[in-house]
C-alpha cells in the first residue's frame, strides 16, 4: 500500500512540473475526457480513431458477510477452505472509431492475472494439510467486448449518448491449478477469465463542461443470456457513476468520482466445484453491492497523448458472504487520438 502511495505522489509531482500555463481559449482541455476508470465516455467524429491501454489492479483482503467483517475462524465453521487475499491485475486494450458524427464503434479486450491465497482449516484431516496456506493463479485473455456509442443529444457544452454492446465469450471458464493436496483442479468462479455466455451491454452517458470544470454521469449494465457449457450463468451487473473534473492548467486536471456497483448471484453451478469446500464455490454467495470513492489525475498533451491515473477505496460494501472484500483499486491509462 505504501508503494502505491509513493507512486501516486511521484506521478502527481511529475505532471505538475510538466504542465506549463493556462490557455483558457483552447477548446481542448483535460476535462474533455472522463476519469480513466470510466469506459466509453465519449464519441468521435467521422474517421477519427483512438487507441487506449489501461493497467488496473484491485486488492482484496479478508471477508465480509453483509456489511460485517468475517473472521477466518467463522468461515472454517462451515468450510474446509477460507480465502484470505486476492489480487486482480488487468491489462486492457481498447480502440474507438467514428463511422460518422453520430456513431462510434468501440472494442475492448483485457489480459487478466488473478491470484488468490487460501487457508485450510486447522481441523483438516486426511490428505489435506491442516492450517496450511496455498496460492492459486489464473491468467489469460478475457471476453471481447464490442459496442456502439450513439449520440442522442450533442451541443458545444453537453452530450448524451447511448451504449449498445455485446460481450463475446472468448475467455476461459475451465481454468485449473493445484489445490491444497497438490491435485490439479477447477478453480472457483471468480478465478475464471470469462463468463462463457454472450452478454448484452446497455448504457447511457451524460457529459457537461463549463469553462474550467466538467461533470458527467454514466450507467452501464451487463446482462447474461442463458447458461454456459459448464452449466451456470453469472449474475447481471449494474453500475452507475458520476464525476466532476477541474482543470488546474491547460494540460492537467483533477477529478473526483463516485462509483456504485451491484451484481447478482450465480444461477446454476459448475459440477467440477464442491460447494461444501469453500465459500468461493457457492453460487449463492457471489452477489453484492459496493460504493467506491475515487480521485483521479489527468495529463493531456497537444500531440494527442493522454496519461491518467485513478485511485479508489470502498465507502460501502454489502456482500452475500462470506465473500472477499475490496481494499482498494488503482488504474493507470494511456490514450492516443491523433
Amino acid at each position: 500500500m505504501d508503494c502505491i502511495k509513493r507512486q501516486w505522489l511521484v506521478f502527481a509531482i511529475t505532471l505538475f512540473l510538466a504542465s506549463s500555463q493556462w490557455l483558457l481559449a483552447d477548446s481542448s482541455l483535460p476535462t474533455d475526457h472522463a476519469p480513466i476508470g470510466v469506459m466509453g465516455d465519449h464519441g468521435h467524429k467521422t474517421g477519427e480513431w483512438m487507441f487506449a491501454y489501461r493497467y488496473g489492479r484491485m486488492d482484496m483482503d479478508g471477508n465480509r458477510d453483509g456489511t460485517r467483517s468475517v473472521s477466518r475462524a467463522e468461515i472454517h465453521q462451515d468450510f474446509m477452505l477460507a480465502p484470505s487475499k486476492m489480487t486482480m491485475e488487468m491489462h486492457m486494450f481498447g480502440g474507438m472509431y467514428g463511422i460518422n458524427d453520430n456513431v462510434t464503434l468501440m472494442a475492448m479486450l483485457a489480459y487478466k492475472d488473478l491470484e488468490m491465497d487460501m487457508l485450510t482449516s486447522p481441523m483438516a484431516m486426511g490428505m489435506m494439510p491442516a492450517d496450511h496456506k496455498f496460492t492459486t493463479r489464473s491468467k489469460g485473455f478475457g471476453d471481447v467486448k464490442l459496442s456502439a456509442l450513439w449520440n442522442v443529444h450533442k451541443t458545444a457544452q453537453s452530450s448524451l449518448h447511448a451504449t449498445i454492446g455485446m460481450g463475446i465469450p472468448t475467455g476461459s471458464i475451465k481454468q485449473k491449478d493445484d489445490n491444497a493436496m497438490g491435485v490439479r483442479a477447477r478453480m472457483p468462479y471468480m478465478m475464471q477469465l470469462g463468463s462463457g455466455t454472450y452478454d448484452p451491454i446497455l448504457g447511457l452517458t451524460y457529459f457537461n463542461k463549463q469553462n474550467q470544470w466538467a461533470y458527467g454521469a454514466q450507467t452501464l449494465n451487463t446482462f447474461r443470456l442463458g447458461k454456459n457449457d459448464q452449466g451456470y450463468q453469472l449474475g447481471n451487473e449494474y453500475t452507475a457513476t458520476t464525476w466532476v473534473g477541474v482543470n488546474v492548467s491547460h494540460t492537467v486536471s483533477w477529478s473526483l468520482r463516485l462509483d456504485a456497483k451491484a451484481w447478482q448471484d450465480i444461477d446454476g453451478e459448475d459440477d467440477a466445484l464442491d460447494p461444501m469446500m469453500a465459500p468461493t464455490a457457492r453460487t449463492d454467495l457471489r452477489g453484492g453491492e459496493r460504493l467506491d470513492g475515487l480521485v483521479g489525475l489527468n495529463y493531456q498533451h497537444s500531440s494527442g497523448h493522454r496519461l491518467a491515473l485513478e485511485f479508489g477505496v470502498p465507502l460501502h460494501q454489502d456482500l452475500d458472504g462470506p465473500q472477499m472484500e475490496t481494499d482498494y483499486s488503482v488504474m493507470l491509462g494511456w490514450q492516443y487520438a491523433p
